[in-house]
């Protein structure tokens, strides 16, 4: 077996690469290894997305943390940020969120925050997979009579989280016209109902969860959706989440994308214009587009980049005391707000940038300028990924094009952290022959490597 935890937790498909044996060994784990030494009955929380596979595994995980000595508390459907948020502020021992992200119904994962509201360390992942790997049955010393852990249903949980998403970022909508995408995920029953709070009007899709839809043709993955949506109710800005509600993507009132690097270019404006941008800087990935370090430049704005995964802008961050960061992808990290990407917290932190600005989001964005860029998966077994990354041919033809583009383009091949593929990104001033140059790339690896 590789490594259990990729970039954002552990992630496969339900019952056949995370299945609810292992789920009942990852709770009795991640209990030993986060709350095995407290003075207290530990408690642990445990959310989810929609997905048909979270009863299942959820059932097996609480039971893993009980037979450990742990109370869990099941607080249902949550967004990924709310289970952070909660763990923190109530003091539970570790949180756990149930979801499989942006991905299709069919995958779940399993996602682990420490007592403090942030996703684990890979040192401690390391211990944790350690113990799942070796694990004994036979060995265990199990706890008995009250040192049992019990089942606790928490009802009240995405009350308190609206509530906090408005104290921390609400403001006035009053007139404002906006379209939500929920992605029939974790925001549906929260997002529509706190802008409407607010005051806006607000038309929404992709909120009737049941099971299998997540994702399906909607949310974050799918933006042409709420691009419809934008257009047709004339609303002046729409927000795509995707599964469980930690990364956000928006259209203006034209229908038209803003995506991870443009939020936090006008985030990374207005809170510099109002003195709260921590060292003029903001942290952003190697995913993002060169757009955003021009942008930066212009702007007497610092860019730090990280390698790919949202848990790396959080180290940057915290080790170098920056409050901005995030992903392309819409994982954007306010961190004098949340311990971790929050899509809710981040639409309400841009309508807020937005009526600062008094003028049209489409207006607004002009201020970037994106580069054309093209990304391409290559579909490929995990365990052909490292073979596949050293292939001579594929590095010879990255370093050719490397050299053809200059200082007006670049090549990124990372092997995916939480799906089966080698991802091609190219970037340059010709959309034509950038892509000719992924779709050669995509073609080495799978011809030699692929399923």
């Amino acid at each position: 077996m590789g490594r259990i935890f990729g970039t954002d937790g552990v992630r496969g498909i339900a019952n056949k690469d995370l299945t609810a044996d292992f789920a009942y060994k990852l709770g009795y784990a991640a209990t030993i290894i986060l709350a095995g030494e407290t003075d207290h009955k530990p408690k642990i929380l445990i959310g989810c997305d929609t997905r048909i596979s979270c009863g299942m595994l959820e059932t097996a995980m609480a039971a893993g943390i009980c037979s450990a000595g742990a109370d869990v508390h099941l607080c249902g459907v949550l967004p990924t940020p709310g289970v952070a948020y909660l763990t923190k502020k109530y003091r539970y021992d570790a949180g756990v969120v149930i979801s499989a992200s942006h991905n299709s119904f069919e995958y779940n994962g399993i996602k682990l925050f420490s007592k403090s509201g942030f996703k684990l360390p890979d040192a401690i992942e390391d211990k944790i997979e350690a113990l799942v790997l070796s694990y004994d049955e036979k060995e265990r010393m199990n706890p008995i009579g009250n040192n049992v852990g019990q089942r606790i249903f928490d009802t009240t949980a995405a009350h308190l989280y609206s509530e906090h998403l408005k104290r921390r970022q609400g403001c006035d909508l009053s007139g404002l016209r906006i379209a939500v995408d929920c992605a029939n995920g974790a925001a549906s029953a929260i997002a529509p109902r706190l802008f409407q709070d607010l005051g806006a009007v607000v038309f929404s899709t992709a909120t009737e969860p049941n099971g299998i839809n997540i994702n399906d043709n909607c949310g974050s993955t799918h933006m042409d959706n709420l691009r419809k949506l934008v257009l047709r109710e004339g609303c002046d800005i729409g927000f795509a989440f995707d599964g469980d509600a930690d990364r956000l993507l928006v259209t203006d009132s034209l229908g038209k994308l803003v995506d991870g690097d443009m939020i936090m270019a006008l985030l990374g404006l207005d809170m510099k214009k109002k003195g709260l941008l921590k060292s003029d800087t903001i942290v952003a990935t190697v995913m993002s587009n060169l757009g955003l370090s021009i942008m930066a430049k212009e702007q007497s704005l610092s860019l730090e980049k990280t390698k790919v995964g949202d848990r790396y802008v959080l180290e940057k961050m915290l080790e170098s005391d920056f409050n901005l960061g995030g992903e392309q992808s819409g994982h954007v990290i306010l961190l004098d707000h949340a311990t971790t990407g929050d899509g809710i917290l981040t639409s309400l932190a841009l309508l807020r940038a937005f009526l600062s600005a008094g003028e049209p989001l489409s207006e607004m964005v002009k201020v970037i300028t994106i580069l054309p860029q093209v990304l391409l998966p290559a579909v490929i077994s995990e365990s052909k990924k490292e073979e596949a990354m050293k292939d001579e041919a594929l590095l010879a033809a990255i370093a050719k094009y490397e050299a053809q583009l200059g200082d007006s383009g670049r090549v990124l091949v990372r092997a995916s952290g939480t799906e089966p593929m080698i991802r091609v990104m190219l970037e340059g001033k010709n959309q034509k022959e950038i892509k000719k140059m992924a779709e050669h790339l995509v073609e080495l690896i799978v011809s030699k490597h692929g399923v």
